[in-house]
C-alpha cells in the first residue's frame, strides 16, 4: 500500500502572510480569465439571471487584457461530453437565459435561492436521469416554473469526434400537465432511454458521487462507508473491464462461497451416513439373515394345501373303490330277500290301514267332545242371563220407589209456598236510601279533595325545602373549596377558562363514562415542589399546556372531545398518554447537571399524577429543561450551544435553542424570553367577600327551610283530621247500604214465589211420568224372563243328544283299537322271523351310504385344496410356485416337521431392531450414494471456481493497486501542501465484497495516520479531505466534468484558502502558488485536455467566498444575478463593466500609494 510522508508543517502565520503578499501586491503576476460568452465581443442580454465572470487580482487594460485571454483561453478545446453552452426556458427561477460554461474550473457564484443547484442539476443531465440522484425534486413537472405550463431545456455537449462530428445538442421539454417529459437529440425526437444511453457513452455518471457531488448529496458522501467508496472511486477512474472483473469476482466469490459451505455440509453429512452405516451393518445382516427363515417358514406354511392336496388324490380313489363295491353287495342281497319281504310288506300295510282307522275315530271323538262342550257353554250364558234379568228387575223396583219419595217431598215444598205467597213484605222507598248513599260519598268525596289540595301544598313546600338545602350544602362546599388549595386552583381554573371549568366539573361528576381515570389540567392536579422556582417553572407553560387534560385510551379522548362538542366549548385540548416517567430518563446526571450551572430539571419541581408529569415530557420536555435561580454565564452558554439541552429558564430570562443539523453544528439559533412572575400556583388569601356572603346566604335559607318544616307540620294534622271525617262517612254509608240489601232481598224472593211454586209442580209431573216408565221397563223384564226359560230347556235337549253320539264314537274306538293291536301282533312276528335278513340289508345299505358319503366329503375337500392352492399361487407368484415344486416329495407330516424345524431356529435367533431397520438402512445407502455423487460435482465445480477467481484476480489486484497507489500519491501531494499528510489504500479480504477503499490522514504533527470517518476528524477536516480525494481523481476521470456543491461551507477560512487555491491549480492544470511542482500523477491515464493544462470539466457551486482567493487562467465565474430587485430593464445591468471599473480604481489607489 503506497505511504505519504508528512512533511514539515508551515506556520499559520507564515501562511497567511504569502497570501497577503500574493493578493495584495501591485507587482503580482496576473491572471487574466477569457469571457464567459467565448469569442464574441458583444454581451448576451440576460432576463432572470445575469451571469458574468473575469475577475482579475491585478490592473491591466480591460480591452487587452479581455483580448490577450480569449486567445489564451481559446487554445483550451472542450473534452468529449463537457458542457459547451446551457439554455433554459421557464425552468425553476429562470424566465429565459443561456450561458457558456468553461472547458476547464467553472465557479458557479449565487446567494441562496437565486438557483445555483438547478442550473447545475442542468449540466448533469437531470432530465435524463432520475430525480432521486440529484437530491431535489421527485417528479420533473416540479421544475417547471411557477404559473407556466412547460419548461424548456437546452444542453450542448462537446462532440467526439467518432460517432459526433458536431457538438450535441440535448433538448427536453416538460409538461406540468400530467408530468410529461419529451426528449431530442440534434432535433429527432429519442426516447429518454436513448439519452441516458448516450450520457453513459460519454462516461456521464450521476449517480456516482465521486463525479457528481451536489448541495443534498454532502452528507451522504462523508456516510459513504469504505466499499462503497471504492465502487464509486472505480466508476470514476477506471474501465469497464475492471468494474466488471470487480463485480464477477465479487459474484464468483458469493458462488465459491455457497459451493465451499455445501461441500463442507455435504461432506460432513456423508461421514455422518457413513458412520451410521458400518454401525448398523451387523444388525442388518442379522435381520436380513432372520428376514429369509420368517420367509421360508411363511413359504413352507403357505405350501401346507399342496401337501395335502397331493396326499388326498390317493385317499379319494381309494374312497371311490369302497364305494363301488358296497353298492354291488347290496343289489345282490336285495334280489335274494325280495319273497320273504314282500309278505312283511302286506302285513305291514293292513297294520297301517287299521291304525288310519283308529286315528279317524278318535279324531270324530274330539269332534263330538267340542260340539258338548259347546252345547253347555250356550246353557251356561242362558243361566247367566236369567240372572241379570232378575237383577235388573229388583233396581227397577227400587227406583219406582225412589219417585213415590219425591212426589211427596214436591207436594210438601208446594203447600209451602202457597203458604208464603199469601204474606206479601212490606214496601221499600229506593229513592230516598239512594239519595243518602249519595250524601255520604259527596262528603267522603269532599274530604279527599281537601286532603289532595293539602298534599299538594306540602310537597311544594317540601321541594322548596329541599332546594333550599341543595343550595346550603353546595355553599357550604363552595365555602370549604374557597378555604382549600384544590378550591383555591379550581377558582383560578374557573377565572383562566369558563369552557375548561366546565368541563372539569362535569368530569368530576361523571366518572363512570370512561374507561380509566380522567386526568385534570396541570392548573389543579400540579402544584410547586419549592417556591423559590415558581416564576421559572410557570413561565415554561403556555396556555394551552395549563389547561389540558390528560386521558389514558383513545376511548376517553373520543368521549371527552364529543362531550366538549355538546356543550359547545371551544377551548379544549386533551392529551393522551399511557407512558410512565420511566420513558423520560434525565439527559444526565447531577454533576455534569452542576457543571452547566443547573440547580435541577424543570419536572423536579412540580407534584402531580405520573401520567400528568409524562404528558408533560412529552409535549413540554420538561424533563430535558434544566432551572436554575441563578444568571447563566458566558462560559456556561458556550458550553450549552454545543450539549444536547435545547432549553432552559434562569430567574431573569427562558432560553430555547434551535438547532438545524443539516447545516453543520454551528448552524443554531437562540429564543430568549424574560421570566414571567407566576399567577396559578402562587398562595393567595381567601376572598373575605366571597366569603361573607356564602355565610349570610347559607343563614337566610336554614330560616326559610324551618319555616317550610313548620308549614308541613300544621298541614299533616289537617290531613289526619279529614281522614278520619271519611272512615266515619264511610261506616255510615255501609250501615244504610246493609239495610237496603236486606229489602231488596225480600222484595225480590216474594217477587220469585210463583215462579218456584210452577217449578215444583213442573217436578211432580216429571215424578208421576217416570214411575210410569217404571212399571213399563218391569213388564219387559219379565216378558224376557219367559224368553230365557224356553230357551234353557231347549239347549238342554241338545246337550244330551251330543252326549249320545260321544258314546257311539268311544264304542267304535274301542272296536278299532283291537283290531289294530290284532294286526301289530301279526306284523311283529313275521318281522322277528325275517330281522336277519333285514339287518343284513340295513347294513349294507349303511355301507353304501357311508361310503358315499366319505366320497363325497373327500371330493369337496380336494376341491377346496384345489381352490386353496390355486389362491396361494395367484398371491404369491411364480417364485412360490418354484419353491412348491422342490417340495413335490415331502409328505404332510414331512412339511410340518420342516416346519417346525424353521420355527425352532427362528426363535434361537435375536430379532436386532424393528422392522423399520433395513428400511432406513437402505435409504441411507441411497443417500449416501447421492451425496458422493454430489460431493464430486461440488469438488468439480469449487477448483473451476478457484481457477477462474485466481485468473480474473490475478488481472483485477494489479490494475487496482496501480490505480489507488496513483490516487494514493496524488492525494498525499495535495495533503502535503497544507502541511497535513494523507494516503489512500486498498483494504483486502477474502470475501472480494468487502474489500474497500481506506483513507487515512492527519492535521497535527503529533498524531499518526487514522481513518477517515466523522467520529476522529471534524466537519472542515472531513471537507478538505474529501475534495482532495476528488481532486485525486481528476487527472484519473473517464467523465467529461465533475461537480461539488458548496463543499467550502464547513471549513475554516485557512482550509478554504488553501484547499480553493489547490483546486485552481490542478483543474487548471498548472502548480500552485507555493512553489511547489505539479503532481507528477497529472495526467496519466488522464483526458487528453490534462496535457495541454487541467483535467476534465469542473463545477464549484458556492453561495459565497473568501476575498482575495487565487483565480488562475482556465478559470470561468459565473455569478448568478437573480431576485425581486432585478431591474426590469435587464441590459442596464453590466457586471463585465463593473469589474473593469473596479479593476481600474485598484489601479489608481496602487498608482497613488506608489508615488
Amino acid at each position: 500500500m503506497p505511504m505519504a510522508l508528512s512533511p514539515r508543517r508551515r506556520p499559520r502565520e507564515e501562511l497567511e502572510s504569502d497570501d497577503d503578499d500574493d493578493t495584495s501586491s501591485p507587482d503580482a503576476k496576473s491572471n487574466p480569465q477569457p469571457d464567459v460568452n467565448g469569442n464574441s465581443s458583444k454581451r448576451t442580454r440576460l432576463t432572470t439571471s445575469n451571469l458574468s465572470s473575469s475577475l482579475y487580482r491585478t490592473p491591466h487594460s480591460s480591452l487587452l487584457q479581455r483580448e490577450k485571454l480569449r486567445a489564451q483561453g481559446g487554445k483550451r478545446d472542450y473534452q468529449p461530453g463537457s458542457i459547451v453552452r446551457v439554455k433554459l426556458t421557464k425552468f425553476v427561477t429562470y424566465t429565459d437565459v443561456e450561458f457558456h460554461p468553461g472547458p476547464s474550473l467553472n465557479m458557479v457564484i449565487g446567494p441562496n435561492g437565486t438557483g445555483k443547484s438547478e442550473t447545475d442539476n442542468l449540466r448533469k443531465g437531470e432530465v435524463a436521469y432520475q430525480s432521486q440522484h440529484l437530491g431535489r425534486a421527485k417528479e420533473a413537472s416540479e421544475y417547471v416554473k411557477h404559473g407556466c405550463p412547460e419548461a424548456t431545456i437546452e444542453i450542448e455537449l462537446a462532440k467526439d469526434g467518432k460517432n459526433f462530428k458536431s457538438n450535441i445538442i440535448i433538448r427536453c421539454t416538460i409538461k406540468r400537465e400530467g408530468n410529461k417529459t419529451t426528449f431530442t437529440i440534434n432535433g429527432r425526437n429519442h426516447p429518454k432511454k436513448a439519452v441516458v444511453d448516450l450520457t453513459r457513452s460519454l462516461s456521464i455518471q450521476i449517480d456516482n458521487l465521486c463525479q457528481f457531488l451536489p448541495q443534498d448529496k454532502v452528507v451522504e458522501f462523508a456516510a459513504m462507508t469504505p466499499v462503497e467508496l471504492l465502487k464509486s472511486t472505480q466508476r470514476a477512474v477506471a474501465s469497464q473491464q475492471m468494474i466488471d472483473m470487480h463485480e464477477e469476482l465479487k459474484d464468483l466469490g458469493r458462488k465459491h462461497q455457497h459451493v465451499q459451505a455445501q461441500f463442507v455440509a455435504d461432506s460432513d453429512s456423508l461421514a455422518n451416513l457413513e458412520g451410521r452405516q458400518r454401525l448398523q451393518e451387523g444388525d442388518v445382516d442379522r435381520i436380513r439373515e432372520r428376514e429369509h427363515t420368517v420367509k421360508r417358514v411363511h413359504d413352507l406354511e403357505f405350501s401346507r394345501p399342496f401337501a395335502k392336496y397331493r396326499e388326498m388324490r390317493g385317499t379319494v380313489d381309494g374312497a371311490k373303490q369302497r364305494w363301488k363295491e358296497a353298492k354291488d353287495e347290496l343289489q345282490r342281497l336285495e334280489a335274494e330277500v325280495e319273497p320273504a319281504m314282500r309278505r312283511v310288506n302286506a302285513k305291514q300295510q293292513y297294520m297301517e290301514q287299521t291304525q288310519l282307522v283308529v286315528t279317524d275315530t278318535k279324531q270324530l271323538i274330539n269332534n263330538a267332545e267340542r260340539r258338548a262342550d259347546s252345547i253347555d257353554r250356550r246353557f251356561s250364558d242362558l243361566h247367566d242371563k236369567h240372572n241379570q234379568l232378575v237383577t235388573s228387575a229388583e233396581a227397577e223396583k227400587k227406583s219406582g220407589q225412589k219417585h213415590r219419595e219425591e212426589v211427596l217431598r214436591v207436594e210438601h215444598a208446594i203447600k209451602t209456598l202457597e203458604r208464603q205467597m199469601e204474606q206479601p213484605p212490606a214496601e221499600m222507598d229506593a229513592a230516598a236510601y239512594n239519595e243518602r248513599l249519595r250524601e255520604k260519598r259527596r262528603a267522603i268525596q269532599s274530604c279527599k279533595e281537601q286532603i289532595n289540595e293539602l298534599k299538594e301544598k306540602q310537597t311544594e313546600t317540601t321541594e322548596r325545602g329541599r332546594e333550599k338545602q341543595r343550595r346550603i350544602g353546595q355553599a357550604r362546599r363552595d365555602l370549604e373549596q374557597l378555604e382549600s388549595q384544590t378550591g383555591k386552583q379550581s377558582s383560578k381554573l374557573q377565572n383562566a377558562s369558563v369552557e375548561v371549568a366546565r368541563l372539569w366539573a362535569w368530569v368530576q361528576q361523571n366518572p363512570s363514562h370512561f374507561k380509566k381515570h380522567v386526568f385534570g389540567p396541570p392548573i389543579v392536579e400540579c402544584s410547586i415542589k419549592d417556591v423559590r422556582y415558581i416564576d421559572q417553572i410557570e413561565s415554561l407553560f403556555q396556555r394551552t399546556q395549563m389547561l389540558s387534560f390528560t386521558v389514558q385510551t383513545k376511548q376517553d379522548f373520543k368521549t371527552l372531545s364529543d362531550q366538549g362538542s355538546r356543550m359547545r366549548l371551544s377551548e379544549v385540548n386533551i392529551k393522551t398518554m399511557s407512558a410512565g416517567l420511566d420513558n423520560f430518563p434525565r439527559p444526565f446526571g447531577p454533576e455534569e447537571m452542576r457543571r452547566y450551572g443547573f440547580d435541577g430539571w424543570a419536572i423536579d419541581y412540580l407534584n402531580g399524577p405520573e401520567l400528568v408529569l409524562s404528558m408533560l415530557c412529552a409535549d413540554m420536555q420538561i424533563h430535558r429543561t434544566g432551572v436554575t435561580i441563578r444568571d447563566t454565564t458566558s462560559q456556561q452558554y458556550e458550553m450549552l450551544q454545543h450539549s444536547d439541552i435545547s432549553a432552559w429558564v434562569t430567574s431573569k430570562s427562558s432560553y430555547r435553542i434551535t438547532r438545524r443539523r443539516e447545516y453543520g453544528p454551528d448552524a443554531t439559533s437562540t429564543q430568549v424570553r424574560p421570566t414571567r412572575r407566576a399567577n396559578v400556583w402562587t398562595d393567595q388569601p381567601v376572598d373575605l367577600t366571597a366569603k361573607r356572603e356564602l355565610q349570610e346566604n347559607i343563614a337566610g335559607w336554614e330560616e326559610e327551610v324551618a319555616g317550610f318544616e313548620a308549614e308541613n307540620k300544621e298541614t299533616q294534622g289537617r290531613i289526619l283530621t279529614y281522614r278520619e271525617k271519611i272512615q266515619n262517612f264511610m261506616a255510615e254509608e255501609k250501615e244504610i247500604s246493609d239495610e237496603k240489601s236486606t229489602l231488596q232481598k225480600a222484595l225480590s224472593d216474594f217477587k220469585a214465589l210463583p215462579t218456584r211454586l210452577a217449578a215444583q209442580q213442573g217436578k211432580i209431573a216429571k215424578a208421576h211420568e217416570a214411575m210410569a216408565v217404571v212399571k213399563e221397563r218391569i213388564r219387559d223384564i219379565s216378558n224376557q224372563l219367559d224368553d230365557v226359560a224356553i230357551q234353557r230347556a231347549r239347549v238342554a235337549l241338545e246337550f244330551a243328544d251330543a252326549v249320545e253320539v260321544l258314546r257311539i264314537a268311544h264304542s267304535s274306538l274301542h272296536e278299532s283299537e283291537i283290531m289294530l293291536i290284532e294286526a301289530t301282533s301279526d306284523f311283529e312276528t313275521l318281522r322277528d322271523h325275517n330281522i336277519s335278513i333285514r339287518d343284513t340289508l340295513e347294513a349294507q345299505r349303511r355301507e353304501v351310504t357311508t361310503t358315499g358319503q366319505e366320497l363325497e366329503a373327500l371330493k369337496n375337500e380336494g376341491q377346496r385344496l384345489v381352490n386353496e392352492c390355486r389362491e396361494t399361487l395367484a398371491e404369491h407368484g411364480e417364485v412360490f410356485q418354484t419353491f412348491v415344486q422342490t417340495l413335490s416329495k415331502l409328505s404332510p407330516e414331512q412339511l410340518e416337521a420342516e416346519i417346525d424345524s424353521e420355527k425352532a431356529r427362528l426363535e434361537l435367533m435375536h430379532e436386532g431392531g424393528n422392522s423399520s431397520v433395513i428400511r432406513d438402512y437402505e435409504k441411507r445407502q441411497r443417500q449416501i450414494d447421492n451425496l458422493a455423487a454430489r460431493l464430486e460435482e461440488l469438488n468439480n465445480g469449487r477448483t473451476e471456481l478457484a481457477d477462474h477467481i485466481a485468473r480474473i484476480h490475478g488481472q483485477w489486484e494489479p490494475e487496482l493497486d496501480s490505480l489507488v497507489g496513483k490516487i494514493s500519491s496524488s492525494f498525499s501531494h495535495n495533503m502535503a501542501q497544507m502541511g497535513c499528510a494523507g494516503e489512500v489504500g486498498v483494504h483486502k479480504d477474502d470475501d472480494f465484497d468487502q474489500w474497500a477503499i481506506l483513507i487515512r490522514v492527519k492535521f497535527r504533527e503529533d498524531e499518526p495516520l487514522s481513518p477517515l470517518d466523522s467520529h476522529r476528524q471534524s466537519g472542515g477536516e472531513r471537507a478538505v479531505s474529501t475534495i482532495f480525494y476528488l481532486m485525486s481523481l481528476q487527472s484519473l476521470t473517464r467523465s467529461p466534468f465533475r461537480v461539488v456543491d458548496e463543499i467550502n461551507q464547513g471549513m475554516d477560512p485557512r482550509n478554504e484558502r488553501l484547499v480553493h487555491r489547490r483546486m485552481v491549480g490542478i483543474a487548471c492544470g498548472i502548480a500552485a502558488s507555493e512553489g511547489t511542482e505539479p503532481d507528477n500523477t497529472e495526467g496519466v491515464e488522464g483526458d487528453e485536455g490534462a496535457s495541454r493544462g487541467g483535467g476534465s470539466q469542473y463545477f464549484l457551486i458556492t453561495p459565497k467566498l473568501l476575498s482575495n482567493l487565487t483565480y488562475e487562467r482556465g478559470m470561468r465565474v459565473l455569478c448568478i444575478a437573480s431576485g425581486e430587485y432585478m431591474p426590469e430593464d435587464r441590459g442596464r445591468i453590466d457586471f463585465r463593466g463593473n469589474v473593469d471599473l473596479m479593476r481600474g480604481l485598484k489601479a489608481q489607489r496602487a498608482r497613488v500609494a506608489a508615488m
